[in-house]
């Protein structure tokens, strides 16, 4: 039997420097993550084993440092959260903060943004946290349910398939001819790098094996990549 590895595979710097800045602020006195730092398993309990809390609401910390996760946070968030007194130690990817950056030049320009990705992801609720209007799309109905305005921002999860995006941006200029639309790639360079190598894979395999959290995006958007 041939075992075949993926050109690109593990975890991206994102997520890296992440666990890192995890270990060494809880190096530096008692830690609290506010959500999941990574969507893997075993990642998470290691992190435990250190001693390193996790909570799922600010209301549920008790040490003086928490840590906002590589998904990121909304500046609102970010700012209500200083407010109580902690303090905050940002482990958000820098891809992140492009996406964020990205959505907010769209806002500025004067575009409705819209969003490709999951609604209740925490990446995306941090990109939209700081909008009063926008929506979030993952699929075709969910572009049937958008309605016109003159200019439509799009910009997308970090982990989408490109693939994906590409077909959903497609489908929302033919659905608005009339509207100026706008589409600022924020898919992130690993992602797309890791998509690529699990086709070629695909390709050349009779089976796949994706290593990963069953709760990660990533992962799954993987396993969809090679099941087609």
């Amino acid at each position: 039997m041939r075992i075949i590895r993926a050109t690109h595979l593990g975890m991206c710097f994102g997520v890296r420097d992440a666990i890192a800045l995890a270990l060494a602020s809880a190096e530096a006195g008692p830690l609290t993550i506010l959500g999941d730092l990574v969507h893997n398993p075993t990642v998470l309990g290691a992190l435990a084993a250190r001693g390193i809390a996790v909570a799922t609401d600010v209301a549920q910390v008790t040490t003086d440092t928490l840590m906002v996760t590589a998904h990121g946070a909304s500046a609102r968030a970010l700012a209500s959260t200083r407010a109580l007194g902690l303090n905050v130690v940002e482990a958000t990817c820098p891809l992140v903060h492009v996406a964020h950056r990205a959505v907010a030049a769209l806002v500025r320009d004067g575009y409705h943004v819209v969003i490709i990705g999951q609604r209740d992801h925490v990446e995306v609720r941090g990109v939209t946290g700081d909008l009063d209007d926008f929506d979030v799309v993952l699929d075709e109905e969910g572009v049937l349910a958008l309605e016109e305005h003159p200019r439509i921002g799009i910009a997308a999860q970090t982990t989408q398939s490109i693939e994906k995006v590409r077909r959903l941006v497609a489908s929302i200029r033919r659905r608005f001819p009339r509207s100026d639309v706008r589409f600022l790639d924020t898919v992130c360079k690993p992602t797309k790098e890791r998509q690529d190598a699990a086709v070629e894979l695909a390709r050349a395999s009779d089976v796949v094996i994706v290593i990963g959290g069953e709760t990660s995006n990533n992962t799954r958007e993987l396993v969809k990549t090679c099941g087609r």
